[in-house]
């Protein structure tokens, strides 16, 4: 019986190689639940990244990720997901920085990477030097704040809807619809000692017949 999902080359030695190929720009390597990860230095990233490509054989960029540490000094890692069709393998790569220090792009080495950088910085606001087009790319124009961020306000800063007397989309400051209010998240199913809002305004119906036993019923 074959596997259900695609099959991919073993870990065995991938370790070993990238440490001696990379050096001192690997910070760290580990293995977990079958995914290879490498730690690379902020300032080794594209070094390392064609290195990678060119001599492990890593050819594709699949995607780059962002994840927010806030208790951390440095909170953000960039995550570079790679792939390599000779080998049949995948590994991660993670870089560390803050809201300040930008990460070196890697769109020298692929194109690609100029959307998923711009992906990443708009999520998180994580700047990435080098990249010669870093906009927005999935908030609107004038957009304030990063919404990935731990600190971003669920219900934003900003609201638009179309204005008929403007005849344009226009930005209004949020305003809520009533106050906060205190939730009962209690079910009512699950016994309730209070009447529901509405409840006190209908009579009192006969509940349904019980069902009889088996031994009540008469044949």
């Amino acid at each position: 019986m074959t596997a259900p999902f695609p099959k991919y080359a073993p870990n065995d030695g991938v370790i070993d190689a990238a440490r001696a190929a990379l050096g001192a720009a690997l910070v760290d390597a580990s293995e977990a639940v079958g995914e290879v990860r490498l730690d690379v230095a902020r300032g080794e990233l594209v070094a390392a990244m064609r290195t990678l490509r060119d001599e492990l054989h890593y050819q594709q960029l699949m995607e780059i990720a962002g994840v927010d540490y806030p208790d951390r000094a440095e909170r953000f890692e960039v995550v570079y997901c790679l792939l390599s069709l000779t080998k049949n393998h995948r590994i991660r790569v993670h870089v560390a920085t803050d809201e300040v220090e930008p990460v070196p792009s890697v769109t020298g080495l692929w194109p690609v990477a100029g959307w998923l950088e711009r992906e990443v910085y708009d999520m998180y606001g994580v700047f990435f030097e080098g990249n010669p087009d870093l906009r927005r790319i999935l908030t609107d124009y004038g957009f304030r704040g990063h919404p990935q961020r731990k600190d971003f306000p669920l219900t934003g800063y900003v609201e638009l809807r179309y204005s008929e007397a403007d005849k344009r989309v226009v930005y209004e400051p949020v305003k809520l619809a009533q106050d906060f209010r205190s939730f009962d998240f209690m079910s009512p199913w699950e016994g309730a000692e209070y009447v529901l809002p509405g409840d006190e305004k209908a009579p009192e119906a006969p509940g349904a017949p019980t069902p009889l036993k088996a031994d009540e019923v008469k044949r």
